[in-house]
């Protein structure tokens, strides 16, 4: 296992992280805790989570996991978030102060934890004003209740206007973006990680695998059925696949994943997830094992090393489709310039 710093911290985690929307859902919590210590004992030190991950379960696993193991504890770094609902109410949702109170507070409370490393508001809160989010965010780090703070599924305006106002008023910094970023969602590359390399944010990338794509378990014209993601879930299951499965491009993925994970003798997945870590602005890539043998094969990427060629053909390979403006080719080289001079 390799550790980076996280995002412009002095905090060091693991470069793969491991996330727990499965816990007190699909994975129970002998499955849960099993995968935890299987984990730790490969040398991660990142628990992602948070609060409406089956409804507060995850982190009530997590923390009892935590209790039972006072040799990791001061270890682990733990990751939550708050923002989506834990209620019916109006207030029960968002990232206003009175709600984030309330929710970091029970996060604390069912991670059994006087502070959370890194607090993540879930997704951009469009009836909040910025200034009272991150002003609670600094109150909660001067507090001591969080070290860090950091975002998740914001747009790189969004993330720009975050970094500058909190710098303007002199408050505690962000630190991360966790964004949904793999072989098969390229999008974020356009606007998201250079606003993400401009401000000196560590990318957390959740669904690297391509919601099981890139794992490749699922073949053309052969639906989705049983234990798997889409299986699981027949009709959304089944648009989701139809809409990849007609993307040509997704099948050019998949045979270069595959022809260069027979070339090193691993698994698709150790080959997306090492391109993946390799990426610049990443931190450290989220994991969303379901299983002890899925954990496995999914740390064994942490010892995989592509060649420059390799990791240039899985790129051409994956490179999203773009609009002639403003991210074609020809208004790249509009906002490019030459140190020599001349066009």
């Amino acid at each position: 296992m390799q550790y980076r710093t996280l995002g412009n911290s002095g905090a060091v985690v693991s470069t793969y992280a491991l996330g727990t929307m499965t816990f007190g859902a699909e994975a129970t919590e002998e499955q849960s805790r099993a995968i935890l210590d299987d984990y730790f004992a490969a040398g991660g030190n990142f628990i992602d989570t948070a609060d409406v991950y089956s409804s507060g379960v995850s982190e009530e696993i997590i923390g009892r996991w935590l209790a039972d193991r006072t040799e990791i504890r001061d270890r682990a770094v733990i990751a939550t978030k708050g923002r989506f609902p834990m209620g019916t109410a109006p207030n029960d949702v968002g990232t206003s102060r009175r709600h984030l109170t309330r929710a970091l507070d029970e996060s604390l409370r069912r991670l059994g934890v006087e502070q959370i490393d890194l607090y993540q508001l879930h997704a951009w809160d469009p009836v909040t004003p910025l200034e009272e989010t991150l002003r609670f965010l600094h109150d909660a780090v001067s507090s001591g209740k969080i070290a860090y703070y950091g975002f998740s599924n914001f747009l790189g305006w969004q993330l720009t206007k975050a970094v500058h106002v909190a710098k303007a008023q002199g408050w505690s910094a962000p630190v991360t973006l966790q964004p949904q970023y793999s072989l098969l969602v390229r999008e974020i590359e356009s606007e998201i990680v250079p606003a993400s390399l401009d401000a000196g944010i560590g990318l957390l990338p959740w669904s690297p695998l391509g919601g099981g794509w890139l794992s490749g378990k699922y073949k053309r014209d052969q639906p989705p059925a049983g234990a798997t993601r889409l299986g699981e879930n027949p009709k959304r299951g089944m648009e989701a696949w139809e809409a990849r499965n007609a993307d040509p491009r997704t099948w050019d993925v998949l045979a270069e994943v595959q022809e260069t994970a027979a070339r090193h003798g691993v698994s698709p997945s150790q080959v997306a997830l090492a391109w993946l870590a390799d990426r610049p602005a990443v931190t450290s890539v989220i994991l969303g094992a379901r299983s002890l043998e899925q954990l496995k094969d999914n740390l064994a990427a942490a010892d995989l090393r592509l060649t420059e060629g390799e990791t240039e053909r899985l790129t051409e390979a994956s490179r999203p489709r773009v609009g002639v403006y403003p991210y074609g080719p020809m208004a790249q080289e509009q906002r490019s310039r030459k140190l020599e001079g001349g066009r």
